[in-house]
């Protein structure tokens, strides 16, 4: 099946879909944090494309504007910035998601000089006056986006694109569900290879592949797995991880991942106030990252919850050297999932590095005959 198969990078980045989308004369605008509301670019008559890596371990051209001792995810979608990969984006959206997220984007804008670029400010807590700032915020995107797409963004209009994107949130918790049945009838890899591919897509056609992809699977007989685990962690687009776990005989059934589950865990927006206000609250009330260093125990329970429901026998919190905030965080994580009763594995890798995959398994397997799986 088409998003079981490891994605090519050459042929996923610039996908027959954003193809078709740009032939038809349509814009693309990238962006990389799961706090960018891609309802807003959807709303102004663009595509939003979440920034991803695919695997790419090149990283020299990346290496002379970032450090060695900056994330080499983030090097590596610098690299793709650079070498001309993603010449096809007609504009970037940054954040400050963490310095290594800033200095990629910071250094991609200075040598690409894209038209359209804006730095999304996001608060890195949730009360009355950062929600008042952040709604600021978008408000100023709002503006720079209707300007470079010539379409005003109504509120009809935004209306439209939020109730898209919670539809899209909707199917991912029935795709979710099937991933937590005692015998999975989708694995973690499938789960990240669909988002991926949706990342770049808009609400409708995301929806669309999601519902195809249940509507095959829900009357499957899925396989019980030697191990249920979960992963947490940063941004990691790489399905060959999840892949390499699941021949172990374990099944990724559930994850608190940037670039996974916590991408469809934001708030439905509240019914009062205008749809930029209502966008922002939900936003911001809903970002399960370790750069909100406020909100700790709010995504020690999401991670707990996600763990409960799933009933996994153990966590791996996988992430990349040089992460600073999930490092830090996985102190943390791991003391408070032990506390629960639920085994961690600590996993610290360099990205798409495939030499690190044997010495991963072979910590994997280990785990897995602590936690009573067999590999």
């Amino acid at each position: 099946m088409e998003t079981t198969t490891t994605l090519s990078r050459e042929t996923e980045i610039y996908n027959d879909y954003v193809k078709e989308w740009k032939d038809k004369g349509g814009k693309v605008v990238g962006y990389s944090c799961v706090a960018t509301p891609v309802e807003l670019i959807e709303a102004a008559g663009l595509l939003p494309y979440r920034i991803k890596a695919l695997g790419n371990s090149d990283t020299e051209l990346a290496d002379g504007e970032m450090s060695l001792f900056n994330c080499s995810f983030c090097r590596a979608c610098l690299q793709l910035g650079l070498d001309g990969t993603y010449d096809f984006l007609d504009g970037l959206i940054e954040t400050n998601g963490c310095d290594h997220l800033r200095a990629m984007f910071e250094n991609w804008q200075h040598r690409k000089k894209l038209d359209c670029f804006y730095y999304l400010k996001v608060p890195h807590f949730y009360r009355d006056d950062s929600l008042a700032y952040f709604e600021e915020n978008l408000g100023l995107l709002k503006g720079l986006l209707e300007e470079k797409s010539s379409v005003k963004v109504t509120d009809e209009a935004l209306d439209e694109a939020i109730h898209g994107w919670e539809t899209v949130r909707e199917k991912w918790r029935e795709l979710s569900a099937l991933r937590e049945l005692d015998t999975p009838k989708v694995t973690g890899s499938e789960a990240l290879a669909l988002e991926i591919k949706g990342s770049s897509m808009l609400s409708g056609d995301f929806v669309a592949m999601l519902s195809r992809f249940i509507a095959e699977r829900k009357d499957a007989v899925g396989t019980k797995p030697a191990a249920r685990l979960m992963v947490c962690g940063p941004a990691t687009d790489e399905v060959e991880w999840f892949e390499e776990i699941e021949r172990l005989g374990a099944v990724v059934v559930a994850d608190v991942l940037c670039f996974g589950s916590r991408a469809f865990v934001t708030a439905p927006p509240a019914s009062d106030g205008s749809p930029l206000h209502r966008l922002a609250e939900a936003y911001l009330s809903s970002i399960f990252c370790p750069r909100m260093y406020k909100e700790y125990e709010r995504r020690r329970d999401l991670i707990r919850e996600t763990a409960r429901r799933a009933r996994v026998d153990g966590a791996i919190y996988l992430y990349n050297k040089f992460c600073d905030l999930h490092g830090v965080d996985s102190v943390i994580v791991r003391r408070d999932l032990e506390e629960a009763g639920i085994p961690v594995l600590v996993l610290e890798k360099e990205y798409s590095a495939k030499a690190d995959i044997g010495r991963v398994k072979t910590r994997v397997q280990a785990f897995m005959e602590r936690i009573g799986g067999v590999a």
